[in-house]
């Protein structure tokens, strides 16, 4: 009987086509789901104040290599061709070349902005933007391969299960704009990511919180608009219909929250008719503003109209972005690293330094969090000759706005960039500080679990207040 109901249930939404298929989960039950959390205005309430209201997370899957980019090492090329010295001690690599000779970085640094901040010549748009960030280069994890380390960025913990970043902010802030969803994800290519959906899902918490991948190309939300003939009433007609069919199973089945999710994303859809076609139009934006974004180089395109839509979004209340760069570990430099990193840092160089120029000429720069960084860094020592190995132990990632002091470095790692020596900022650190920008505190922020309170930093992590004292 159950088996029939199902798929006369699926026969059902096919025929009536309404086309939200593609059109993921959204924070639409945040208010009842948070109702402990929420203030009379019906959204949950930091716990202080903020300095950030929405994150935009430029993610760089596959690791990018820090001593080539933001963590320059002069004794590195001193080095280069010699072995790791026996005084850095055993070390261990994802594909065991840990005594392989010391690869040098062919970068041309230099000092940028009143800060000096050390840039190298692969990322000259984002040199420009030096004064704006916090450079932490003494990041480190506890992932040697990518889908632990993807899955630690992304959740606190290396192993899967858990909710994402995105989900956590979401559960703890809801969404600014009911008619959209409050946790966005775009990628640029169509390659699966690490660990696929579940780096923006929302674990043991209800679906409702797990993020929404927007598609590549120029119509990011396919089958939005509302069938030629098929008018408002029609429409609502429809989901009416489907929301009866999708209560009455429900209430036979409350352990399902993806239900719940699945109706929400119904109703949230037919909000985003009305606002989500406008947002995702970039026709109204000025030549001008999509040259800042790189949309005018076959290069850079992809990811500046990833950029460009990110700005759009949070400028109308989505809590939390992330862009993929390099979908697929691109960014993993196995060998030849000059061609890898040349090329994917051509691609998002100058959309990332439009986005932080855009959102500071418009405003929005002291309210929006913009992180940048992968799952890990590459090590000093060569793999394959010319190429680099995953490194965890010592990485950097920057953030920009959001009350984030620019113009500084947090942190370092040794002279040959493969150990985090001070002010170490674990991922747990790293989300913990994220968090408290946002005005949550991550031992606050809890969501009972089968009896136990559980915690977006699994209880560990602390904020950074260098980030904004300098």
């Amino acid at each position: 009987m159950h088996r029939e109901y199902v798929t006369n249930r699926r026969d059902f939404l096919e025929k009536v086509g309404c086309g939200f298929g593609s059109v993921a989960l959204s924070s639409m039950l945040t208010k009842s789901l948070s109702a402990a959390m929420t203030s009379q205005s019906g959204l949950p309430q930091p716990h202080h104040k903020p300095t950030a209201k929405s994150v935009i997370f430029l993610f760089m899957e596959g690791g990018p290599s820090h001593i080539d980019t933001f963590d320059p090492k002069p004794l590195l090329n001193q080095l280069a061709g010699q072995k790791l010295p026996e005084s850095f001690g055993e070390v261990i690599t994802a594909m065991g070349e840990s005594r392989s000779p010391l690869l040098e970085s062919k970068r041309t640094w230099k000092q940028h902005g009143q800060s000096g901040l050390w840039v190298s010549d692969w990322l000259p748009h984002i040199a420009e933007c030096a004064d704006d960030l916090a450079v932490i280069r003494s990041c480190w994890a506890d992932g040697i391969n990518h889908s632990s380390g993807v899955c630690q960025m992304n959740t606190c913990s290396i192993l899967g299960g858990r909710p994402s970043l995105g989900s956590w902010v979401s559960y703890g802030l809801g969404s600014e704009n009911e008619n959209l969803p409050s946790f966005v994800v775009m990628q640029d290519n169509k390659s699966s990511v690490v660990n696929g959906p579940r780096n923006w899902g929302a674990g043991f918490m209800p679906a409702v919180y797990q993020g929404i991948r927007l598609s590549e190309g120029n119509q990011p939300i396919p089958n939005l608009n509302t069938p030629e003939g098929i008018s408002d009433m029609q429409q609502m007609s429809k989901l009416n219909l489907l929301h009866t069919l999708n209560e009455n199973y429900a209430s036979k089945h409350p352990e399902q929250s993806e239900l719940d999710a699945r109706i929400a994303s119904y109703e949230l859809a037919f909000r985003m008719q009305a606002e989500a076609p406008e947002i995702v139009d970039l026709s109204k934006e000025t030549d001008d503003t999509k040259a800042l974004y790189g949309m005018d180089d076959k290069e850079t395109e992809t990811f500046g109209r990833m950029c460009l839509l990110s700005r759009r979004m949070v400028e109308s209340g989505v809590r939390f972005v992330q862009l993929y760069s390099g979908a697929g570990s691109k960014w993993d430099a196995h060998a030849n690293i000059e061609t890898n990193h040349s090329r994917l840092c051509k691609s998002t160089d100058k959309p990332i330094a439009g986005l932080l120029k855009d959102l500071k000429q418009r405003g929005l720069l002291d309210e929006t969090l913009v992180i940048w960084g992968g799952e890990f860094g590459r090590t000093p020592m060569s793999e394959q000759g010319d190429g680099r190995d995953h490194n965890p132990t010592g990485f950097t990632m920057w953030m920009a706005g959001g009350g984030v002091k620019g113009g500084q470095t947090i942190g370092t790692t040794d002279e040959l960039g493969l150990r985090a020596i001070e002010d170490r900022m674990h991922v747990h650190d790293l989300h913990a500080s994220i968090l408290h920008l946002l005005g949550l505190d991550n031992m606050a922020l809890t969501y009972k679990f089968k009896g136990r309170p559980e915690r977006p930093t699994v209880n560990e992590g602390a904020f950074q207040p260098k980030l904004v004292t300098g």
